[in-house]
Order: structure tokens, then sequence, then C-alpha cells
């Protein structure tokens, strides 16, 4: 059943679920300030922003105009790299006002609204969602799928990225937020009972995974009485050496994720998928 949600306007965003905008209930409002600072120097972000935009350009449909739609745009950082782009008409949504406040000064020619994806719809129906280490942070993660279908038009395409394998769990989920890390049948689950038909999967961060099992086991053992924002920037700061080092491994898995190939376990779980009929809710 579509439940269609209205908008106030709060500090000039379209606010379609006012209620939450300052909650910061699913993630620390001071991520919103590391995440702006780090995200042009992280080997990570780098490699995750060239991932997914490689992802979006190939599974655009084939229309001359595409209505596209980002669910959990944070900062914007992503969608900067996608708004020259004519083909794209560019939405970008977020749940907390924070994260807009930095998106709106960067990017004040994109649409941004603040909306929770498990309250309803926004009344308007798009070629594509995308929804990058986002739902993990959700309570009601089918709730979100589903409504995330009910927006796609006919053949669109949704693209889902989720933290991967519970084994990891540590000390930075309990930071950022996270409800679950998810394993590829649970997420595989989820999606078709939310009407998906799956497109594609693959793991990311495949040949860094030894060394990020082994980071997460070091990290459980880790003293952890910092600060929220300090502990959450001693785990994603790097130094430029330690930068270039990882990137070049990121690489590889970018360049066997081109080919079309499925990695079969890392960090990331990613998922393209086709809007289908729900088969719960």
């Amino acid at each position: 059943m579509s439940n269609i949600l209205d908008f106030t306007l709060i500090e000039g965003i379209k606010c379609f679920s006012p209620k939450v905008a300052s909650a910061y209930d699913d993630y620390p409002d001071e991520g919103f300030d590391v995440t702006d600072e780090y995200a042009e120097t992280s080997f990570w972000v780098s490699a995750r922003t060239r991932l997914f935009k490689g992802l979006v350009k190939r599974n655009l449909p084939p229309s001359q105009k595409a209505r596209f739609l980002e669910i959990g745009c944070g900062t914007g950082d992503f969608i900067k790299h996608l708004r020259d782009d004519k083909k794209l008409e560019i939405t970008g949504s977020e749940v907390y006002l924070k994260g807009l406040v930095y998106a709106k000064k960067n990017q004040p020619d994109v649409e941004f609204i603040q909306f929770d994806v498990t309250e309803g719809q926004i009344g308007r129906e798009f070629d594509m969602i995308v929804a990058f280490d986002v739902i993990e942070h959700i309570d009601d993660d089918m709730a979100a799928l589903s409504n995330i279908n009910r927006m796609l038009g006919n053949d669109g395409v949704a693209i889902i990225s989720v933290p991967q394998h519970m084994f990891l769990w540590g000390p930075l989920d309990e930071i950022v937020k996270h409800k679950r890390r998810y394993s590829r049948s649970e997420l595989k689950q989820k999606m078709e009972a939310s009407g998906f038909k799956i497109r594609y999967t693959t793991s990311f961060v495949f040949f860094l995974f030894p060394l990020m099992l082994a980071a997460r086991l070091f990290d459980k053992k880790r003293d952890n009485s910092d600060s929220d924002q300090n502990a959450l920037s001693k785990r994603v700061k790097f130094s430029p050496v330690v930068n270039g080092v990882m990137g070049f491994f990121m690489r590889i898995d970018e360049f066997l994720v081109k080919l079309g190939i499925s990695l079969p376990y890392g960090g990331t779980l990613v998922m393209v998928a086709e809007k289908g009929t729900p088969t719960s809710r």
C-alpha cells in the first residue's frame, strides 16, 4: 500500500519527515563533519565512488533523461561526481538535516530533500534509486526496500550496497550505529521479498579482505575510551602512503567488477536489481 508523504520547508529544504530531521538516532551527527573533511583524500571513498559511478552508468535505463534519486546522500559527495551528466535529473535525500546543510552549501544547483524512506514515498517516480551503505542503519530495512521499489518507475533499477559479514562486526559498526552487517543470502531474500529481481551481485574490498579481517580483529582489542568523533577519525583517516597502497589494491576490485565478475566475498556487498512486484507488506 502506498503512503505518499507531504513536506514542510525547513531552512529552505523540503522536509518529508521533519520529526526525525534532527534526531541522529541512526547515524552520529559528528560523522557528517568527519565525512566532509576526509572525503577528498580517503582511498575508500575514492574507490567506492569510482565503483558506484561505473555501476550507475552501466545500469541507467536507455531513456533520454533519467530521474535519479540517492537515498542517504549524506553530505552529497557521491552526487558531486554525477552532477555534470546531462542525462541525469538528480535528487539527493538524507534523513538528517546536518548532512543536507553541507550538501546544499557545496551544490546549490542540486535538489536535496529531507526524507525517511521507511515512512513512505515522496510522490514521484524515478528511473534509478541508489542507497549506498544506508539500509544497515535502518531498523526496518524491509520498509525501506519496499518503498524504494514503489518509487521506481517501470523498468526502474535500484543499486544497494551494505556492509557484509557479521563476523566483521566491531567497534566501528557501533560508532556509526549500524544495526547489522549482511550476508549475501539475507540481502537477496529481503530484496526479492520487496519486489526486486536481482540483476547482478558482487562483493567489494575483495583483495584487501585479509587485511580488513585482521584490522577488525585487532580493533576489538583496542582501547575504545575515546569520544565517538575521535574514535571515528582514527579508523577512517590514513596517511598519504597508506592511502596510495590501499587505493592500488582497490582498483583491482574495480577492474574485475567492470568486467562483470562477481567477487565472492569482501567487506561490502552490492546488488543491482530491477523493479518488480513486492511479495510482502
